[in-house]
């Protein structure tokens, strides 16, 4: 009973062993495949983490790449404005520039010539000009200029080209000008004031009354002119001699041609002087009934009504507004 009964506990302590030695065996498998599969996950991790440290690395290269292009394209962005803040600076300094040396020119030219066309002009065109820029910081200037133009504008001057005009055609009037010193024959009746011939007559009877007739009235027109009846109120003037009348012609052309001068270069009183002493020989020697008398005095009149010195105004609003200008652009 006993060796059966430890025959018994041997086979099935070697049962167990057996059993146990099965599962040690098939656990040893297990942990080699596990091991086997973490080696190969760790494998994979491993180049997993060697690919996203490969990307991780280009990214970082790609991202300072973009940062060095970004701060490069700021750099650029601020040069760029920085060129058109100095471009716009430029121009704006050009156009005040060349605005305030207009106008000083413009000033200039209408003294020496004595009108306001060229202000006038000037302030249109630099107008127009600010107008087209549509820059606000001028846009004080270009109020300046319409205030200019319009004081300008404002100015009654007379044109001294229209002045010397018509001192030239006093000048052709004065070698037609009647004087008292010469005698003046009344104007002959024309043929077409004879009366017209019967129509019974024949041509040559016809011509020959007509003839007789215009011939009739010249002897007497001669005849009526050996006598004259004349009151003067001058009468020195009839005591000049055809040569003296000469001279007082040309004396008075020469009075003329120094009053025009006088009056371009701006001499007033010169001018008005030469005009008083003209006007004052022209009534005094000149039949002053006559058409072409009347109309040399009233010429004379009217250029010594305006001939004076004119106040010419300056654009010292806009030069103001153009210096202000340029120190806000610079």
């Amino acid at each position: 009973m006993g060796w059966v009964l430890l025959a018994s506990l041997t086979l099935g302590a070697l049962f167990l062993a057996w059993q146990g030695s099965n599962r040690l065996r098939d656990l040893e498998k297990e942990l080699v495949q596990r091991q086997a599969t973490s080696q190969s996950v760790a494998v994979e991790a491993k180049q997993s983490a060697a690919a996203n440290t490969a990307q991780l690395r280009e990214l970082a290269a790609q991202y300072t790449l973009l940062d060095a292009k970004l701060a490069e394209v700021s750099l650029q962005r601020a040069q760029l404005e920085e060129l058109l803040q100095s471009f716009s600076r430029s121009r704006d300094e050009n156009i005040v520039s060349d605005l305030e040396a207009s106008l000083r020119l413009a000033s200039q030219q209408m003294v020496l010539v004595g009108s306001a066309e060229p202000l006038i002009a000037a302030l249109k065109q630099a107008e127009e000009r600010l107008q087209r820029h549509k820059q606000p910081r001028l846009e004080g200037v270009r109020r300046a200029l319409l205030r200019d133009l319009d004081r300008v504008r404002a100015v009654n001057a007379i044109d001294p080209g229209t002045l010397a005009m018509r001192l030239d055609e006093v000048a052709r009037l004065i070698d037609e000008l009647p004087l008292l010193s010469e005698p003046h024959r009344r104007e002959r009746l024309s043929a077409s004031k004879v009366e017209p011939v019967e129509q019974a007559a024949s041509d040559a009877w016809a011509r020959w009354l007509q003839g007789s007739q215009v011939m009739g009235e010249r002897i007497w027109e001669e005849i009526k002119g050996l006598i004259r009846v004349t009151r003067i109120s001058q009468p020195e003037a009839m005591l000049l001699a055809p040569e003296q009348a000469f001279l007082l012609r040309e004396n008075l052309k020469l009075r003329l041609l120094n009053a025009r001068l006088a009056l371009l270069t701006r001499q007033h009183e010169a001018a008005r002087l030469d005009l008083a002493a003209t006007l004052q020989a022209v009534q005094r020697h000149a039949d002053t009934r006559q058409r072409r008398a009347q109309l040399a005095m009233e010429l004379l009149q009217q250029v010594q009504a305006q001939v004076r010195p004119i106040s010419w105004p300056r654009p010292d609003d806009s030069l103001a507004a153009l210096a202000a200008a340029a120190g806000v652009v610079r």
